[in-house]
This record gives C-alpha cells, sequence and structure tokens, in this order.
C-alpha cells in the first residue's frame, strides 16, 4: 500500500489548493441536488481531480465517489477508491473550516487504507492496515496518533448540521459516562478521536454512505479505536446498498461502547 498511499498523499494536496481557492474566492457555485443535499463547483472539481489521478496510477481499480455515478460495476472489483471529495459541504458552503477530503480503499469489502485532509488548516491524517495510524501537520511534520486511554469523563463529538434528536437524547442519557460534548464538521470528528481529543462520537442517521465513513474507519481502528454501527456489528465497504443503514459508532475503546438498546 505505500504506492498507493503515496500517490493519494499527491492528489489531495493538489484537490485541496483547488479547493481553497474556491472557498477563498466565495463564489460556490452552489447546487441542490435530487436527494436535497448540497454540491458545489469545489466538489465537482476535487471529484474530477481525484478520480483522473488515480485512474492514470491505478488503472484497474474501481471507482465509489459521491460526485459520480455508479453503474455497480465495481463490485466485480476486489480493490475499490471509495472518495468524497468534500466531507462536509454545509460546513464548507458556512465557511465554518470544518470539511475535509476523504479518501479510502477497500480490498474485499474490507478498508485498508483511508486519507483525510481538512484543507482549511492543511492537516492530514492517514493510515494503512496493519502499519498504524498518522497526523502530518500544517509544517510537515509527521507522528503517529492513538486514541484516548479515557474510560471514564469521556469527550463526545456531535455534527454542526447533521445531529438528530436521538443522538442528543442518547448524550443525554448517559451524561455520567460522556459529560463532554464537542461540536465538529464531517470527518474531522473520526480524526479528533483518532489524535485522542475526543472518544466518543454516536450518529444514529441512516443518511450517511461509504464514503464518509470509510477512511474514517481504517484510520480509527489502526489508532487503536473501535468503529461499528449502533449495535455493534461490524461495517463491510463496497456494497451494492452505499447506506449505512444502521448509522456508525466511534470510540476510543470497545469497552466504551455503549449500545443504543
Amino acid at each position: 500500500m505505500n504506492k498507493e498511499l503515496e500517490v493519494v498523499l499527491e492528489v489531495v494536496k493538489k484537490a485541496s489548493v483547488e479547493v481553497m481557492k474556491i472557498y477563498n474566492d466565495g463564489n460556490l457555485g452552489v447546487e441542490i441536488k435530487e436527494d436535497n443535499s448540497p454540491v458545489t463547483k469545489a466538489d465537482k472539481l476535487a471529484d474530477s481531480l481525484i478520480r483522473e489521478h488515480l485512474h492514470k496510477n491505478f488503472p484497474s481499480y474501481a471507482f465509489l465517489t459521491e460526485e459520480s455515478s455508479d453503474d455497480l460495476s465495481r463490485l466485480n472489483n476486489d480493490y475499490v477508491w471509495i472518495i468524497d471529495p468534500i466531507d462536509g459541504t454545509k460546513d464548507f458552503i458556512a465557511h465554518d473550516g470544518d470539511f475535509s477530503i476523504n479518501v479510502g480503499l477497500a480490498y474485499k469489502h474490507e478498508p485498508v487504507l483511508g486519507v483525510i485532509m481538512t484543507p482549511a488548516d492543511n492537516i492530514i491524517y492517514y493510515a494503512i492496515k496493519g502499519k498504524g495510524a498518522y497526523k502530518i501537520d500544517a509544517n510537515g511534520n509527521v507522528k503517529k496518533i492513538h486514541v484516548s486511554n479515557r474510560t471514564k469523563d469521556l469527550i463526545g463529538l456531535i455534527s454542526h448540521f447533521h445531529t438528530k434528536e436521538e443522538d442528543l437524547a442518547f448524550y443525554k442519557k448517559n451524561t455520567a459516562q460522556i459529560p463532554s460534548i464537542i461540536t465538529s464538521g464531517s470527518s474531522k470528528k473520526g480524526c479528533l478521536i483518532a489524535e485522542g481529543v475526543a472518544d466518543v462520537c454516536y450518529r444514529t442517521t441512516h443518511n450517511t454512505k461509504e464514503w464518509d465513513t470509510c477512511a474514517m474507519h481504517i484510520i480509527i481502528t489502526e489508532a487503536g479505536g473501535y468503529f461499528s454501527d449502533i449495535d455493534g456489528n461490524s461495517i463491510s465497504y463496497n456494497r451494492e446498498d452505499v447506506y449505512n443503514r444502521n448509522g456508525y459508532v466511534i470510540c476510543n475503546s470497545k469497552e466504551n461502547f455503549i449500545s443504543f438498546k
């Protein structure tokens, strides 16, 4: 996976530069898709740039991306790039900085590589299966990251725009174990847990899709954390149905998993 990682790091940096040009210019070209979610010209540009670069270097790998059509031919391929060119488009539009570029690679339905870049602060998180998780700061310094070892006074995470009443009710019910809540956007939530800043994130929504979680999933698990659906079941990738129908949970350890039931 070293070659794959090298190529992904190169292209997410290029995509980040182009995304930030649009972000700072303010001419976002916002449109509303059929599912009532927003898309900007930055989403489309980053999607095209990333797909073209990855296909050039790995022509036999398939694609599943948020902004491209899916003919399901990927189901016949062991290797599938799973991409969200801008995760947190509402954050991008709101100019709150909490958006990311997500590139994951699944092999036989399992995430084996993940890269998440947060363009607004020029930070990259990445992981390869079996090799740990890492953070590259804005100055290019690389360090290995790990989830916290907290077992009490846990710090929870909720979304700026997508938190449901069920999520808030869950946190309220479990205030004794999770007394603190931080608001964050996109896959940055998973990155904050991976580096030990926060500890848990519960998303009951059935509206997230594979490209929202694939890269984050491998980064979390390689950082020593736990990732599952809300019932504690494993999540696979390159499925015919791309929706995470049973939400997802991120914890700094399996021992801190709390069932919704």
